[in-house]
């Protein structure tokens, strides 16, 4: 299984946010941003401030991806 952050980066185009706005907002590191645009796993404190931030749900940021073809 595989994370994706896709939804996530649809959202701040949705927004007009930069992932530089979001971290400065949510208050990461930019190690985070780097995992999130390597669809890196990112821990839950990080997406919860993401959430907060984005007023949105976690489904609406991650996505889970099977490995299987």
């Amino acid at each position: 299984m595989a994370v994706t952050y896709k939804k996530l980066l649809h959202l701040l185009i949705d927004e007009d946010m930069t992932i530089a706005d979001l971290q400065k907002k949510a208050g990461y590191s930019a190690n985070i941003s780097t995992r999130i645009r390597n669809d890196t796993y990112i821990s839950l404190e990080s997406v919860e401030k993401i959430c907060r931030v984005l007023n949105c749900k976690i489904d609406d940021i991650v996505e889970f991806i099977s490995d299987t073809n």
